[in-house]
């Protein structure tokens, strides 16, 4: 009954301007009803009028002829509540009703939104009203701290379309209303927490780093505690998730921002880092290495001299890996110029501590291509401080000295172990 009243109510452009609002008001009331679009065939003709209607409510509001009362406010808050909140569909709802896979659609193929062409046009609903110029005040109370939570729920979505949408309308929200800022804020927290030490899926993640890396570039300084606990609590963490190749990219360049804002934190996230460092993932180890490098060249002396123990011991793990790749990442380092400048200042302190795994890889390592790099890093080291170098080489020699002969006296004794066993054996034979 109401979509027919909606097929046949008049175009707005035709209506008489003392009717418009009152019409377009009436078309958003009609919008609420939602269609089943899981069978193409259903109710053809009511779901064109929706478009079509839905269609023309956009273009009426990006004209900017609405004229905007408490009153249409609550309607199209009402509309666009009714048509995006929803039991979002997908793989993972296709598996909680038992079925491993969804009909047509490959596995690495995300579920695309079957009610999109309404959705969309809802979407450009909200974001044409977020972006219009009505007073903060009345929009505000629209935006309650319910409807921003529905709001990031939806991020979970399969669409990358709708994901889209979201991170544009939830951004300009952000930048519209500084009331709602803190909020946002520790809203995005908690999404973070719940994906790293609960559910360990979120389909948004990147989308929600994306508004973080420029919402981190307005932090005023001195940073404020709870924005030290945001990236301590939330942001290093994500770097364990398994999947977190996904949306390294985007938290690599928060981490970065945050560097760069306030260069003490580059302590924290190098210590965060090397305590979540894949040890079997290679893949993953390598996007850590570019992180690493990215920080290196923002890092102050101050903070570098905090972290160089740490950070050169794993870096010679990683030189002596078997997986050639990871070794040629981490001697790639090598060709950044900032980092060279930090290990030329403190060469007395890194080149023992990298000397024995460079030493290893220059003899030992299968992979000529790692055996060259490593030769090329030693080279630069000689030429930085010879005297330290021959020093070096010299108590490397004397500790592989003293573990083979900690190795000869272990094998000694093991012989004249099994020579008193002898005997024994050939009486119980």
């Amino acid at each position: 009954m109401e979509t027919t009243k909606l097929a046949e109510l008049p175009a707005l452009a035709d209506a008489p301007p003392s009717e418009r609002m009152k019409l377009f008001r009436q078309k958003l009331r009609l919008c609420c009803v939602v269609y089943d679009f899981s069978d193409a065939r259903k109710q053809v003709r009511e779901k064109d009028a929706k478009r079509l209607a839905l269609l023309e409510l956009v273009q009426h509001l990006s004209d900017g002829k609405v004229a905007w009362s408490p009153q249409v406010v609550d309607d199209l808050m009402t509309c666009v509540e009714a048509n995006i909140n929803r039991p979002l569909g997908g793989k993972r709802a296709a598996k909680a009703t038992g079925k491993d896979k969804i009909e047509g659609v490959d596995e690495d193929e995300p579920v695309l939104e079957e009610a999109w062409p309404h959705l969309q046009l809802v979407y450009e609903l909200l974001y044409r009203f977020v972006l219009a110029k009505v007073d903060p005040k009345t929009a505000k109370d629209y935006f309650s701290k319910r409807f921003m939570l529905q709001l990031l729920n939806l991020f979970d979505s399969e669409d990358p379309r709708e994901r889209d949408y979201l991170k544009t309308i939830l951004h300009r929200i952000y930048g519209n209303f500084m009331a709602l800022r803190s909020f946002i804020r520790r809203s995005i927290n908690n999404v973070f927490f719940t994906f790293i030490y609960e559910t360990g899926h979120f389909n948004g993640v990147v989308e929600l780093l994306q508004i973080l890396g420029s919402i981190i570039n307005g932090f005023a300084l001195p940073l404020k505690t709870e924005h030290q606990k945001f990236l301590e609590k939330a942001l290093i963490p994500l770097h364990k998730a398994t999947n977190v190749a996904q949306y390294h990219q985007e938290l690599a360049y928060c981490t970065a921002q945050f560097v760069e804002k306030d260069p003490t934190t580059a302590t924290p996230i190098i210590l965060g880092l090397l305590r979540f460092w894949p040890v079997t993932a290679s893949a993953k180890e390598i996007l850590f290495l570019n992180e690493l490098e990215e920080i290196i060249e923002l890092i102050q002396p101050e903070q570098f001299a905090q972290v160089m123990r740490p950070l050169f011991l794993q870096i010679g793990r990683s030189i002596t890996s078997p997986h050639f790749q990871v070794s040629q990442r981490a001697l790639y380092l090598w060709n950044n110029e900032s980092l060279v400048n930090l290990v030329a200042v403190h060469r007395v302190e890194i080149l023992p501590m990298i000397f024995g795994s460079l030493y290893h890889n220059c003899d030992n390592h299968w992979h000529v291509t790692v055996q060259s790099l490593t030769f090329n890093v030693l080279k630069l080291f000689m030429e930085m401080d010879s005297q330290l170098f021959d020093q070096c080489s010299a108590q490397l020699v004397e500790r592989e000295g003293k573990k083979q002969q900690v190795s000869d006296e272990r094998r000694r004794r093991w012989q004249q172990l099994e020579a008193r066993v002898q005997p024994y054996r050939q009486q119980v034979r």
